[in-house]
């Protein structure tokens, strides 16, 4: 394979205009490239670079590389990761992390240690399910759910930050702090809170806006005294059915593999398994560096 099948750019409409229609091909499987690329259109977002992998005249998949470091991939074979891992090295960048598919992201890193001089560290490990047919919990907890308006910001940022502490999502933690929301991964999420019938929240769900056709469900978060009353299955099943009226033809959401109680609810109100994805942070120039080059 050619180190040329790979055509980048910085440029996101272009880049939207031949490769959107192979990223709008697979929704739920693509989730993150198309809320991540979209985020990528908005103004002042800064210099990124962009990759599509072409044979026969037909996009197989693709590559962005954000401002903070962010690498996301399509799924690859072993032996295109490698040569997009040399191509990248040879340009100078530096990734600091990438996620992809649980086998995509392992061989990347495992290429990277070798053509980039960066250890590779997992950092995320997760179930991708889509939805099938929405299944609401019987019997579903008293209350109703209610969009979260701008009087409830205040209410918003903080159980997002201990949902962030909670999962040890550092980075996410820094810009909350740091008044940086829009920043931040939540920062285009629409929230929906599930409220008591006294009109007191107990959970919290959000969605992002819906991209090529797919909504994600992230994320979903209980304070620790609410929980095992159904909340969180009823604030979902709100979500999830607010985005099929709006037009959503693929609902997906990621589950920690460790929390059996969270995968147990989302297939019982319907979500059904589809893919295992993965994260790497990369350290560069310790000891466990690779033998190839180092930023």
């Amino acid at each position: 394979m050619r180190p040329d099948d790979w055509h980048l750019t910085d440029d996101v409409e272009d880049f939207l205009a031949r490769a959107g229609g192979f990223l709008r091909s697979r929704p739920a499987l693509h989730n993150t490239a198309l809320t991540d690329i979209e985020k990528l259109r908005a103004p002042g977002t800064g210099a990124s670079l962009l990759g599509r992998l072409e044979t026969d005249g037909e996009v197989r998949a693709v590559f962005y590389l954000t401002p903070r470091g962010r690498l996301g991939l399509t799924p690859l074979s072993a032996e295109r990761t490698d040569v997009l891992a040399a191509r990248l090295a040879g340009l100078g960048h530096s990734p600091a992390q990438v996620v992809a598919d649980h086998d995509t992201a392992g061989a990347f890193a495992a290429s990277w240690q070798w053509h980039g001089g960066a250890a590779p560290t997992p950092f995320w490990r997760t179930h991708l399910y889509r939805l099938g047919t929405l299944t609401p919990p019987r019997p579903s907890p008293q209350g109703r759910g209610r969009r979260a308006g701008a009087g409830d910001h205040e209410h918003v940022v903080r159980w997002c930050r201990e949902f962030c502490v909670e999962v040890g999502e550092r980075p996410s933690i820094e810009l909350i702090d740091a008044g940086r929301w829009g920043s931040s991964r939540f920062g285009d999420r629409h929230f929906t809170f599930w409220e008591t019938p006294g009109g007191t929240p107990v959970s919290l769900a959000a969605v992002t806006p819906v991209v090529g056709g797919m909504v994600r469900v992230d994320p979903v978060y209980t304070p620790a005294r609410r929980r095992g009353r159904g909340y969180a299955g009823a604030v979902t099943v709100e979500v999830s059915r607010a985005a099929l009226r709006a037009g959503a033809t693929d609902v997906v959401l990621f589950a920690d593999p460790a929390n059996p109680t969270s995968n147990a609810l989302y297939r019982r109100i319907g979500y059904v398994h589809l893919a295992d994805f993965a994260g790497h942070r990369f350290a560069y120039g310790g000891p466990a560096a690779g033998r190839g080059r180092t930023p």
